[in-house]
């Protein structure tokens, strides 16, 4: 899993039972679960995005114009990253990529720096693509935040990850608007590596749901933080409640419990083209 790893450089283990425990930071409010909606008549809204841990971890909420972090400060990465992705989003090419990665101002204790990634043999992996994020330079900016940027494997940053952000664009475009939230599988005994001791995650998820006149879709990925040859990215994917299991995070669960359960249990392969 770690081919670009060299032994005994940067990475070592670290226990959680044996991390500094830092403050725990929530939401100050839930959204309230509709009653009463059928699968057809309920409409996402940007707010069913946001996922909540079933797992307590360290977090903090940061909300920016293209999307919203749940920030690990233990591990210097994000538990998940949720935002929408629209059309008109997917489609724009306002913005320039800008290559620019710097530590989140918002982020409350230690962050990840440029230099905990050098020599280590792992890509700055962006989980909120800076592809999704041309439509605004500010949007643009905020998705090189270390806060948005995990340690990835090359073969899976610019390979099977970056086709599946391709084919979420085309998703977009042809089914209309996509919640996403994405991430780093974060465990108790994960490698960190760095002055700053950043979390290298064992695997990665990506989790996506859109409505049409026929109800709600969803439909989800994991990765191992590996290269990936000659496997298909249909073939990668699985229901929602399956990554759940994986990663300990309630996704979507703003939706009426009959939608949900609905969505999470199934792919409808009618409603996701590759």
């Amino acid at each position: 899993m770690y081919d670009n790893y060299q032994p005994g450089q940067f990475l070592e283990n670290i226990p959680w039972e044996q991390s500094k425990k830092e403050d725990f930071h929530f939401p100050d409010e839930q959204p309230v679960k509709p009653s009463g909606s059928t699968p057809s008549s309920y409409t996402l809204s940007i707010d069913d995005e946001i996922p909540r841990l079933k797992i307590k971890r360290p977090e903090q909420i940061i909300r920016h114009e293209g999307y919203t972090v749940s920030y690990n400060s233990t591990y210097k990465i994000a538990n998940w990253v949720a935002y929408e992705l629209t059309p008109e989003e997917a489609k724009s090419k306002k913005e320039e990529r800008s290559n620019k990665f710097v530590p989140n101002p918002d982020v409350k204790g230690a962050t990840a720096l440029n230099e905990d990634y050098t020599r280590t043999g792992y890509d700055r992996g962006h989980l909120a693509p800076a592809g999704d994020m041309k439509w605004s330079a500010k949007a643009m900016r905020e998705s090189f935040y270390f806060s948005n940027i995990c340690p990835q494997a090359s073969g899976l940053n610019r390979g099977i990850w970056k086709t599946l952000e391709e084919q979420c664009r085309v998703w977009a475009i042809n089914n209309g608007p996509l919640l996403i939230v994405t991430g780093p599988v974060i465990t108790d005994d994960m490698r960190v590596m760095g002055k700053n001791r950043v979390g290298v995650p064992p695997s990665f998820y990506k989790v996506i749901c859109f409505s049409s006149n026929d109800g709600i879709h969803g439909i989800g990925f994991l990765f191992e933080n590996c290269e990936y040859k000659n496997v298909s990215l249909k073939s990668m994917a699985i229901p929602v409640d399956s990554v759940e299991k994986v990663t300990g995070i309630d996704f979507f669960y703003s939706l009426p419990d009959d939608i949900e359960r609905r969505m999470e249990s199934q792919v409808e392969w009618t409603y996701w083209t590759f």
